[in-house]
């Protein structure tokens, strides 16, 4: 059987290539991801543990689905969710952010395939934070999102672009923040970043 090959950056190329420092309106359909919850700021011990443990899932899982399935697909970036309780993120408060940790798969990963990359990931590295993951549909649906680039310090100059194109055109921000990885923070410079910064929205 030939191996099929999922280009998701192609098929999800309106909602993972929006224009840079220019604010759209997408309406994302429900998408599948591995994720895993935690508390602190990013880079903290608890975000750097949950990651190793995403990225492990997530490249098991990729060449369990091209053994046993004979389909194969794309990595995706990470992404992230961050909130606070009761309110917006209070940017000197880091240790009290919430975070969802996530990597985008095809829909054809199932409970089973999920499951029995945990497993082989447990028996050869175990790593932290491997016990909280889990196989979720997120449905944001109307979404705001723009291309920041730049160092995640400057990001309030693209929220504040999206909280005015919000207002002028009759949208409520809702739901989480949420933000997209395209560049490494380790090997890039930090003007040179890209990050997509999505959030949904509601009329009214």
């Amino acid at each position: 059987m030939p191996l099929l090959k999922l280009e998701l950056r192609k098929t999800l190329k309106e909602f993972y290539n929006p224009p840079r420092g220019e604010v759209v309106l997408v309406k994302l359909p429900p998408l599948k991801y591995i994720m895993i919850d935690g508390k602190g700021e990013p880079g903290g011990e608890p975000f750097r543990e949950a990651m190793g443990a995403l990225y492990n899932i997530a490249y098991t899982m990729k060449f369990r689905a091209k053994r046993m399935l004979k389909k194969d697909y794309d990595m995706m970036a990470p992404e992230g969710l961050w909130w606070m309780k009761g309110n917006r993120i209070d940017m000197e408060r880091r240790d009290s952010w919430l975070w969802t940790l996530m990597i985008l798969v095809p829909d054809f990963v199932s409970p089973k395939l999920f499951s029995d990359s945990i497993t082989e990931v447990r028996s050869k590295k175990n790593p932290p934070g491997l016990d909280r993951a889990r196989l979720e549909v997120l449905d944001e649906g109307a979404s705001l999102q723009i291309m920041h680039v730049g160092p995640y310090s400057s990001e309030a100059e693209s929220i504040g672009k999206m909280d005015a194109f919000a207002k002028e055109h009759g949208y409520k921000m809702v739901g989480k923040h949420h933000e997209i990885y395209l560049g490494d923070p380790r090997r890039a410079a930090p003007s040179k970043l890209k990050t997509i910064i999505r959030h949904p929205v509601k009329e009214g």
